[in-house]
Protein backbone atom coordinates (compact mmCIF):
# COMPACT_ATOMS: atom_id res chain seq x y z
CA UNK A 1 0.00 0.00 0.00
CA UNK A 2 1.15 3.54 -0.78
CA UNK A 3 2.79 5.02 2.36
CA UNK A 4 1.16 8.46 2.03
CA UNK A 5 -2.25 6.88 1.42
CA UNK A 6 -1.86 4.62 4.49
CA UNK A 7 -1.01 7.56 6.79
CA UNK A 8 -3.85 9.65 5.28
CA UNK A 9 -6.37 6.90 6.13
CA UNK A 10 -5.06 6.71 9.69
CA UNK A 11 -5.39 10.48 10.12
CA UNK A 12 -8.89 10.43 8.58
CA UNK A 13 -10.35 7.74 10.84
CA UNK A 14 -8.43 8.62 14.03
CA UNK A 15 -9.88 11.32 16.27
CA UNK A 16 -7.63 14.26 16.93
CA UNK A 17 -6.64 15.18 20.49
CA UNK A 18 -8.01 18.64 19.74
CA UNK A 19 -11.81 18.46 19.87
CA UNK A 20 -12.17 21.63 17.75
CA UNK A 21 -10.48 19.87 14.82
CA UNK A 22 -12.91 16.95 15.10
CA UNK A 23 -15.85 19.38 15.00
CA UNK A 24 -14.42 21.25 11.99
CA UNK A 25 -13.88 17.93 10.17
CA UNK A 26 -17.50 16.90 10.84
CA UNK A 27 -18.76 20.27 9.60
CA UNK A 28 -16.62 19.91 6.44
CA UNK A 29 -17.99 16.39 5.85
CA UNK A 30 -21.56 17.58 6.38
CA UNK A 31 -21.03 20.41 3.89
CA UNK A 32 -19.82 17.97 1.22
CA UNK A 33 -22.75 15.60 1.92
CA UNK A 34 -25.36 18.37 1.64
CA UNK A 35 -23.66 19.92 -1.41
CA UNK A 36 -23.48 16.66 -3.38
CA UNK A 37 -27.03 15.73 -2.32
CA UNK A 38 -28.41 19.13 -3.41
CA UNK A 39 -26.56 19.11 -6.75
CA UNK A 40 -27.78 15.62 -7.61
CA UNK A 41 -31.39 16.40 -6.58
CA UNK A 42 -31.41 19.62 -8.62
CA UNK A 43 -30.00 17.91 -11.73
CA UNK A 44 -32.49 15.03 -11.34
CA UNK A 45 -35.32 17.53 -10.91
CA UNK A 46 -34.39 19.37 -14.09
CA UNK A 47 -34.04 16.05 -15.94
CA UNK A 48 -37.54 15.12 -14.80
CA UNK A 49 -38.88 18.55 -15.74
CA UNK A 50 -37.24 18.28 -19.16
CA UNK A 51 -38.70 14.81 -19.73
CA UNK A 52 -42.14 16.00 -18.60
CA UNK A 53 -41.96 19.07 -20.85
CA UNK A 54 -40.80 17.00 -23.82
CA UNK A 55 -43.74 14.64 -23.28
CA UNK A 56 -46.05 17.65 -23.61
CA UNK A 57 -44.29 18.60 -26.84
CA UNK A 58 -44.86 15.05 -28.13
CA UNK A 59 -48.58 15.82 -27.99
CA UNK A 60 -48.23 19.30 -29.49
CA UNK A 61 -45.70 18.90 -32.31
CA UNK A 62 -44.56 16.24 -34.79
CA UNK A 63 -40.97 15.04 -35.26
CA UNK A 64 -40.76 17.01 -38.54
CA UNK A 65 -43.08 19.63 -40.03
CA UNK A 66 -43.15 20.83 -43.64
CA UNK A 67 -44.66 24.23 -44.43
CA UNK A 68 -44.53 26.70 -47.32
CA UNK A 69 -41.59 29.09 -47.43
CA UNK A 70 -43.95 31.78 -48.74
CA UNK A 71 -47.69 31.96 -48.28
CA UNK A 72 -49.97 29.99 -45.98
CA UNK A 73 -50.67 26.83 -47.95
CA UNK A 74 -49.01 24.21 -50.12
CA UNK A 75 -50.31 21.92 -52.83
CA UNK A 76 -49.74 18.31 -51.82
CA UNK A 77 -48.77 16.75 -55.13
CA UNK A 78 -47.92 13.10 -55.84
CA UNK A 79 -44.30 14.18 -56.25
CA UNK A 80 -44.18 15.50 -52.68
CA UNK A 81 -45.88 12.36 -51.34
CA UNK A 82 -43.41 10.12 -53.18
CA UNK A 83 -40.46 12.16 -51.87
CA UNK A 84 -41.68 11.65 -48.30
CA UNK A 85 -42.44 7.96 -48.82
CA UNK A 86 -38.93 7.37 -50.20
CA UNK A 87 -37.49 7.67 -46.67
CA UNK A 88 -37.59 4.37 -44.78
CA UNK A 89 -37.05 6.30 -41.52
CA UNK A 90 -40.46 7.99 -41.91
CA UNK A 91 -43.09 5.90 -40.11
CA UNK A 92 -46.13 7.98 -41.14
CA UNK A 93 -47.17 11.43 -42.34
CA UNK A 94 -50.36 13.45 -42.48
CA UNK A 95 -51.44 16.77 -43.99
CA UNK A 96 -52.97 19.28 -41.58
CA UNK A 97 -54.83 22.56 -41.98
CA UNK A 98 -54.15 25.36 -39.50
CA UNK A 99 -55.76 28.78 -39.50
CA UNK A 100 -56.46 31.58 -37.04
CA UNK A 101 -60.19 31.81 -36.32
CA UNK A 102 -62.83 33.50 -34.18
CA UNK A 103 -64.66 31.30 -31.68
CA UNK A 104 -68.11 32.14 -30.38
CA UNK A 105 -70.05 30.36 -27.66
CA UNK A 106 -72.87 31.61 -25.45
CA UNK A 107 -72.16 35.30 -26.24
CA UNK A 108 -68.46 34.86 -25.46
CA UNK A 109 -65.70 35.29 -28.04
CA UNK A 110 -62.12 34.09 -28.29
CA UNK A 111 -59.37 34.04 -30.93
CA UNK A 112 -57.59 30.72 -31.45
CA UNK A 113 -56.46 28.32 -34.19
CA UNK A 114 -58.31 25.46 -35.76
CA UNK A 115 -56.29 22.41 -36.73
CA UNK A 116 -57.89 20.10 -39.25
CA UNK A 117 -56.48 16.57 -38.90
CA UNK A 118 -57.06 13.17 -40.48
CA UNK A 119 -57.79 9.82 -38.84
CA UNK A 120 -54.11 8.83 -38.73
CA UNK A 121 -53.08 12.00 -36.87
CA UNK A 122 -52.81 10.12 -33.57
CA UNK A 123 -49.96 8.17 -35.21
CA UNK A 124 -48.10 11.46 -35.76
CA UNK A 125 -48.41 12.98 -32.27
CA UNK A 126 -49.64 11.73 -28.90
CA UNK A 127 -52.48 14.23 -28.69
CA UNK A 128 -54.98 11.51 -27.76
CA UNK A 129 -52.89 10.67 -24.67
CA UNK A 130 -53.44 14.14 -23.13
CA UNK A 131 -57.21 14.19 -23.37
CA UNK A 132 -58.23 15.35 -19.88
CA UNK A 133 -62.02 15.22 -20.32
CA UNK A 134 -64.08 13.33 -22.89
CA UNK A 135 -62.60 11.64 -25.97
CA UNK A 136 -60.57 12.31 -29.09
CA UNK A 137 -62.35 13.19 -32.37
CA UNK A 138 -65.04 10.72 -33.38
CA UNK A 139 -64.96 10.46 -37.18
CA UNK A 140 -68.23 8.50 -37.21
CA UNK A 141 -70.06 11.73 -36.35
CA UNK A 142 -70.09 15.03 -38.19
CA UNK A 143 -68.66 18.28 -36.86
CA UNK A 144 -67.00 17.09 -33.66
CA UNK A 145 -64.12 19.01 -32.10
CA UNK A 146 -61.54 18.81 -29.30
CA UNK A 147 -60.44 22.03 -27.59
CA UNK A 148 -57.78 23.04 -25.10
CA UNK A 149 -58.81 23.36 -21.45
CA UNK A 150 -57.84 27.06 -21.34
CA UNK A 151 -60.09 27.79 -24.34
CA UNK A 152 -62.90 25.86 -22.64
CA UNK A 153 -62.51 27.86 -19.42
CA UNK A 154 -62.52 31.20 -21.26
CA UNK A 155 -65.66 30.32 -23.23
CA UNK A 156 -67.33 28.24 -20.47
CA UNK A 157 -67.43 25.29 -22.85
CA UNK A 158 -68.78 21.93 -21.74
CA UNK A 159 -68.04 18.51 -23.19
CA UNK A 160 -70.89 16.86 -25.12
CA UNK A 161 -73.10 19.87 -24.38
CA UNK A 162 -75.53 19.56 -27.27
CA UNK A 163 -77.75 22.48 -26.29
CA UNK A 164 -75.51 25.02 -28.00
CA UNK A 165 -72.68 24.39 -30.49
CA UNK A 166 -69.36 26.19 -30.71
CA UNK A 167 -69.29 28.51 -33.72
CA UNK A 168 -66.03 28.78 -35.70
CA UNK A 169 -65.69 31.81 -37.97
CA UNK A 170 -63.07 32.67 -40.59
CA UNK A 171 -63.02 36.07 -42.35
CA UNK A 172 -63.77 35.83 -46.06
CA UNK A 173 -60.83 36.83 -48.26
CA UNK A 174 -61.16 39.77 -50.64
CA UNK A 175 -60.87 43.54 -50.94
CA UNK A 176 -63.26 46.45 -51.11
CA UNK A 177 -66.58 46.77 -49.29
CA UNK A 178 -67.28 44.08 -46.69
CA UNK A 179 -70.85 43.26 -45.79
CA UNK A 180 -70.70 42.93 -41.96
CA UNK A 181 -73.64 40.52 -41.98
CA UNK A 182 -71.85 38.13 -44.34
CA UNK A 183 -68.15 38.69 -43.61
CA UNK A 184 -67.31 35.21 -42.31
CA UNK A 185 -67.33 31.59 -43.34
CA UNK A 186 -68.93 29.74 -40.41
CA UNK A 187 -69.36 26.23 -39.11
CA UNK A 188 -70.77 24.80 -35.88
CA UNK A 189 -69.08 21.99 -33.93
CA UNK A 190 -69.78 19.97 -30.81
CA UNK A 191 -66.98 19.63 -28.26
CA UNK A 192 -66.34 15.95 -27.46
CA UNK A 193 -63.09 16.32 -25.54
CA UNK A 194 -60.65 18.71 -23.85
CA UNK A 195 -56.88 18.28 -24.02
CA UNK A 196 -54.31 19.38 -21.45
CA UNK A 197 -50.73 20.62 -21.80
CA UNK A 198 -48.77 23.82 -21.41
CA UNK A 199 -50.83 27.00 -20.97
CA UNK A 200 -49.82 28.21 -24.44
CA UNK A 201 -50.79 24.88 -26.05
CA UNK A 202 -54.11 24.65 -24.17
CA UNK A 203 -55.12 28.11 -25.36
CA UNK A 204 -54.06 27.63 -29.00
CA UNK A 205 -55.95 24.88 -30.84
CA UNK A 206 -59.40 23.54 -31.56
CA UNK A 207 -58.96 20.23 -33.40
CA UNK A 208 -61.54 19.37 -36.06
CA UNK A 209 -61.85 16.94 -38.96
CA UNK A 210 -59.58 17.70 -41.93
CA UNK A 211 -62.44 17.80 -44.44
CA UNK A 212 -64.45 20.15 -42.23
CA UNK A 213 -61.46 22.55 -42.05
CA UNK A 214 -60.99 22.27 -45.82
CA UNK A 215 -64.64 23.17 -46.47
CA UNK A 216 -64.54 26.02 -43.94
CA UNK A 217 -61.52 27.63 -45.59
CA UNK A 218 -62.67 26.82 -49.14
CA UNK A 219 -59.48 24.85 -49.84
CA UNK A 220 -58.95 22.69 -52.92
CA UNK A 221 -58.79 18.90 -52.59
CA UNK A 222 -54.99 18.73 -52.49
CA UNK A 223 -54.44 22.02 -50.64
CA UNK A 224 -53.07 21.99 -47.09
CA UNK A 225 -51.11 24.29 -44.79
CA UNK A 226 -48.55 21.78 -43.48
CA UNK A 227 -47.40 18.16 -43.57
CA UNK A 228 -46.52 16.58 -40.25
CA UNK A 229 -44.20 13.58 -40.07
CA UNK A 230 -43.56 10.81 -37.54
CA UNK A 231 -40.14 9.14 -37.56
CA UNK A 232 -39.29 5.57 -36.61
CA UNK A 233 -36.34 6.94 -34.64
CA UNK A 234 -36.43 10.54 -33.42
CA UNK A 235 -32.62 10.65 -33.27
CA UNK A 236 -32.60 10.75 -37.09
CA UNK A 237 -34.68 13.96 -37.16
CA UNK A 238 -31.90 16.39 -38.11
CA UNK A 239 -30.51 14.14 -40.85
CA UNK A 240 -33.93 13.36 -42.36
CA UNK A 241 -34.95 17.04 -42.20
CA UNK A 242 -31.81 18.09 -44.09
CA UNK A 243 -32.32 15.42 -46.74
CA UNK A 244 -36.00 16.30 -47.11
CA UNK A 245 -35.16 19.98 -47.46
CA UNK A 246 -32.68 19.17 -50.22
CA UNK A 247 -35.19 16.94 -51.99
CA UNK A 248 -38.20 19.28 -51.75
CA UNK A 249 -36.32 22.47 -52.58
CA UNK A 250 -36.34 26.05 -51.38
CA UNK A 251 -40.11 26.53 -51.76
CA UNK A 252 -40.61 24.50 -48.59
CA UNK A 253 -39.49 24.90 -45.00
CA UNK A 254 -38.61 21.66 -43.19
CA UNK A 255 -38.31 21.96 -39.39
CA UNK A 256 -37.66 19.47 -36.60
CA UNK A 257 -39.44 19.53 -33.23
CA UNK A 258 -36.36 21.22 -31.72
CA UNK A 259 -36.45 23.95 -34.37
CA UNK A 260 -40.19 24.49 -33.92
CA UNK A 261 -39.60 24.98 -30.17
CA UNK A 262 -36.12 26.50 -30.29
CA UNK A 263 -36.81 29.12 -27.59
CA UNK A 264 -38.32 26.53 -25.23
CA UNK A 265 -35.34 24.18 -25.59
CA UNK A 266 -32.89 27.05 -25.11
CA UNK A 267 -34.66 28.31 -21.97
CA UNK A 268 -34.90 24.92 -20.24
CA UNK A 269 -31.27 24.02 -21.05
CA UNK A 270 -30.06 27.44 -19.89
CA UNK A 271 -31.98 27.10 -16.61
CA UNK A 272 -30.40 23.69 -16.07
CA UNK A 273 -26.89 25.03 -16.70
CA UNK A 274 -27.38 28.10 -14.49
CA UNK A 275 -28.69 25.94 -11.64
CA UNK A 276 -25.66 23.68 -12.00
CA UNK A 277 -23.33 26.68 -11.77
CA UNK A 278 -25.13 28.07 -8.70
CA UNK A 279 -24.95 24.80 -6.79
CA UNK A 280 -21.35 24.24 -7.89
CA UNK A 281 -20.56 27.63 -6.36
CA UNK A 282 -22.26 26.49 -3.12
CA UNK A 283 -20.11 23.34 -3.15
CA UNK A 284 -16.96 25.44 -3.66
CA UNK A 285 -17.92 27.49 -0.60
CA UNK A 286 -18.54 24.27 1.36
CA UNK A 287 -15.11 22.97 0.35
CA UNK A 288 -13.48 25.92 2.10
CA UNK A 289 -14.39 23.98 5.25
CA UNK A 290 -12.40 21.05 3.88
CA UNK A 291 -9.42 23.33 3.28
CA UNK A 292 -9.73 24.70 6.81
CA UNK A 293 -10.03 21.21 8.32
CA UNK A 294 -6.90 19.98 6.50
CA UNK A 295 -4.89 23.06 7.48
CA UNK A 296 -5.93 22.59 11.13
CA UNK A 297 -4.92 18.92 10.86
CA UNK A 298 -1.55 19.89 9.39
CA UNK A 299 -0.90 22.25 12.32
CA UNK A 300 -2.09 19.63 14.84
CA UNK A 301 0.16 16.92 13.36
CA UNK A 302 3.23 19.14 13.01
CA UNK A 303 5.30 17.12 15.50
CA UNK A 304 4.34 13.88 13.69
CA UNK A 305 5.37 15.42 10.40
CA UNK A 306 8.75 16.41 11.86
CA UNK A 307 9.25 12.80 12.96
CA UNK A 308 8.31 11.46 9.53
CA UNK A 309 10.64 13.93 7.87
CA UNK A 310 13.49 12.88 10.17
CA UNK A 311 12.85 9.23 9.22
CA UNK A 312 13.38 10.07 5.56
CA UNK A 313 9.89 10.95 4.30
CA UNK A 314 10.16 13.62 1.61
CA UNK A 315 8.21 16.90 1.65
CA UNK A 316 6.37 15.73 -1.46
CA UNK A 317 5.25 12.53 0.30
CA UNK A 318 4.08 14.50 3.35
CA UNK A 319 2.08 16.83 1.09
CA UNK A 320 0.63 13.74 -0.56
CA UNK A 321 -0.67 12.54 2.83
CA UNK A 322 -2.95 15.56 3.19
CA UNK A 323 -3.96 15.55 -0.48
CA UNK A 324 -5.16 11.98 0.03
CA UNK A 325 -6.86 12.94 3.28
CA UNK A 326 -8.78 15.86 1.73
CA UNK A 327 -9.66 13.78 -1.31
CA UNK A 328 -10.92 10.87 0.84
CA UNK A 329 -12.93 13.24 3.03
CA UNK A 330 -14.60 14.67 -0.08
CA UNK A 331 -15.24 11.29 -1.72
CA UNK A 332 -16.76 9.76 1.42
CA UNK A 333 -19.02 12.80 1.93
CA UNK A 334 -20.00 12.68 -1.76
CA UNK A 335 -20.77 8.95 -1.50
CA UNK A 336 -23.11 9.48 1.45
CA UNK A 337 -24.77 12.47 -0.23
CA UNK A 338 -25.31 10.60 -3.51
CA UNK A 339 -26.69 7.54 -1.73
CA UNK A 340 -29.28 9.69 0.03
CA UNK A 341 -29.97 11.58 -3.21
CA UNK A 342 -30.52 8.42 -5.30
CA UNK A 343 -32.82 7.01 -2.60
CA UNK A 344 -34.89 10.24 -2.53
CA UNK A 345 -35.17 10.31 -6.33
CA UNK A 346 -36.50 6.74 -6.50
CA UNK A 347 -38.89 7.39 -3.59
CA UNK A 348 -40.18 10.51 -5.37
CA UNK A 349 -40.69 8.58 -8.62
CA UNK A 350 -42.57 5.79 -6.86
CA UNK A 351 -44.52 7.54 -4.11
CA UNK A 352 -44.60 11.22 -5.15
CA UNK A 353 -43.37 12.66 -1.84
CA UNK A 354 -43.45 16.23 -3.20
CA UNK A 355 -46.47 17.34 -5.23
CA UNK A 356 -46.95 20.27 -7.61
CA UNK A 357 -50.72 19.84 -7.52
CA UNK A 358 -52.92 17.29 -5.78
CA UNK A 359 -52.65 14.97 -8.77
CA UNK A 360 -49.21 15.85 -10.18
CA UNK A 361 -46.01 14.88 -8.34
CA UNK A 362 -42.89 16.92 -9.04
CA UNK A 363 -41.16 15.12 -11.95
CA UNK A 364 -37.69 13.68 -11.32
CA UNK A 365 -35.55 11.43 -13.47
CA UNK A 366 -32.60 9.25 -12.47
CA UNK A 367 -29.80 9.61 -15.00
CA UNK A 368 -26.30 8.14 -15.00
CA UNK A 369 -25.14 11.31 -16.78
CA UNK A 370 -26.23 13.38 -13.75
CA UNK A 371 -24.45 10.91 -11.48
CA UNK A 372 -21.23 11.23 -13.49
CA UNK A 373 -21.53 15.06 -13.55
CA UNK A 374 -21.81 15.18 -9.75
CA UNK A 375 -18.94 12.70 -9.23
CA UNK A 376 -16.62 14.57 -11.61
CA UNK A 377 -17.56 17.96 -10.13
CA UNK A 378 -17.12 16.95 -6.47
CA UNK A 379 -13.94 14.89 -6.94
CA UNK A 380 -12.27 17.58 -9.06
CA UNK A 381 -13.14 20.37 -6.61
CA UNK A 382 -12.17 18.13 -3.65
CA UNK A 383 -8.78 17.39 -5.17
CA UNK A 384 -8.18 21.10 -5.84
CA UNK A 385 -9.20 21.97 -2.24
CA UNK A 386 -6.82 19.32 -0.83
CA UNK A 387 -4.03 20.54 -3.11
CA UNK A 388 -4.52 24.14 -1.92
CA UNK A 389 -4.50 23.10 1.75
CA UNK A 390 -1.37 20.92 1.39
CA UNK A 391 0.53 23.72 -0.37
CA UNK A 392 1.16 25.20 3.11
CA UNK A 393 3.63 22.37 3.82
CA UNK A 394 7.28 23.03 3.06
CA UNK A 395 10.65 22.16 4.59
CA UNK A 396 10.88 25.29 6.76
CA UNK A 397 7.37 24.70 8.17
CA UNK A 398 8.24 21.13 9.18
CA UNK A 399 11.59 22.01 10.77
CA UNK A 400 10.27 24.95 12.85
Amino acid sequence: MNFSYYIAKRYLYTKSSNNAINIITLIASFGVIVGSLALFIILSGFSGLRTFSYSLLDAADPDIKITAQKGKSIILTDSIKNSIKSFDAIADFSPVIEERVFLEYSNKNEIAYIKGVKKNYTNITKIDSVIAVGNWLNYDYLNTAVAGRTIAIKLSLGVASFTEPLTIMVPKPGTGFINPTNAFYKTNVQIVGLYSGTEEFESKYVYIDFDLAKDLLQFKDNQTTAIEIKLSNRKDANTIAEQLQEKLGTNFKVQTKEQLNAIFYKVINTENFVSYLIFTLIIIIALFNVIGAIIMMIIDKKNNLKTLFSLGTTVKEIKQIFIYQGFLLTVIGMGIGLTIGILLVFLQKKYGLFMITQSLPYPVDFSFINLIIVILTITTLGYVAAKIASSRINKSFIEK
